[in-house]
């Protein structure tokens, strides 16, 4: 049961992640891409440790070097990518950011040398496939932001792997925290050495960034935290790719962005990506039988 509320509340951070993209573009027009990452990593830690008080009580060394990992890997990701887009087409820096789904199992195995399960894999490659189909154009020229942007993966990849690792020996509510304080930390840094110290406190300015702290930061990853205790890193990282499904949704609906048959295909090989990942075929394997008998 504790399995499947873990998918479940994964399933609500990539849907929560997918609405981002809308939210993002409005925050972007009024602040720089770090004054955005400073903003919402520092109001979600001050939420965070407003609603979950108790457990600052109960941090120690051990968890605060775990939430530093965290941090610094969800940071890193995040302004890999915001400067990654600045080079590169936003579709081709969605589809590059997704390529953590491929990269989670092998980190894993060369970590643990964990079996690669076949049909994860196989899911992993499919959910690549269609986010490919949903966001990428003709283009496939390489550039700097391109290789900044696969960094952005690689950093993404780390960060949900070690998440997998950590929430089995810490509470996944303080290991959030202090992944917020870190994350939100050096964000503060870098905004204070470019100085861009000044925010625009005009009501749609802020109230993106609110929404982007309480909903696509603090929600979502204290979801994503917490279900990882109940859900290994090659299922996360494929249930969280579907972000690009529900930013395209998102997109349709609130930007009338045109629906083609290139994301409908797209969002179809997601869907059979999730599929196998969870299942594993045993529906197949499971008429055989029956036709057997």
């Amino acid at each position: 049961m504790r399995k499947y509320v873990g998918e479940l509340m994964l399933c609500i951070t990539a849907i929560i992640w997918g609405s981002g993209f809308v939210v993002s573009a409005i925050s972007l027009d009024h602040y720089s891409p770090y004054q955005v990452l400073a903003g919402r990593f520092l109001v979600g830690f001050i939420i965070l440790s407003m609603i979950f008080y108790k457990k600052l009580k109960g941090i120690h060394i051990g968890v605060i070097k775990k939430g530093f990992v965290l941090g610094f890997f969800l940071y890193v990701a995040f302004a890999l990518q915001t400067v990654g887009l600045q080079f590169t087409t936003p579709s081709k820096n969605a589809f590059l950011t997704a390529v953590n789904v491929v990269l989670v199992p092998f980190i894993a195995y060369l970590s643990y040398k964990r079996k690669i399960d076949k049909f994860e894999l196989a899911g992993a490659i499919l959910a690549i496939i269609g986010i490919g189909f949903l966001s990428l154009q003709l283009s496939m020229d390489l550039n700097i932001g391109d290789l900044l942007t696969l960094g952005c993966a690689v950093a993404f990849a780390y960060q949900i792997f070690y998440t997998s690792k950590y929430v089995k020996e810490e509470d996944p509510i303080t290991l959030t925290i202090i992944q917020m304080a870190v994350a939100s930390l050096l964000a503060g840094i870098v905004v204070l050495f470019k100085g861009e110290v000044h925010f625009s406190m005009e009501i749609e300015a802020v109230s993106s960034i609110i929404y982007l702290a309480v909903f696509s930061t603090t929600i979502a990853y204290l979801f994503q935290t917490i279900a990882q205790k109940f859900t290994n890193e090659t299922k996360t990282a494929i249930i969280l790719s579907t972000e690009s499904f529900w930013g395209m949704v998102f997109s349709v609906l609130l930007l009338n962005e045109v629906l083609t048959i290139r994301m409908v295909i797209g969002a179809i090989l997601i869907l059979c990506a999730i599929i196998i990942s969870e299942t594993k075929l045993s529906f197949l394997k499971r008429k055989q039988l029956g036709k057997l008998t």
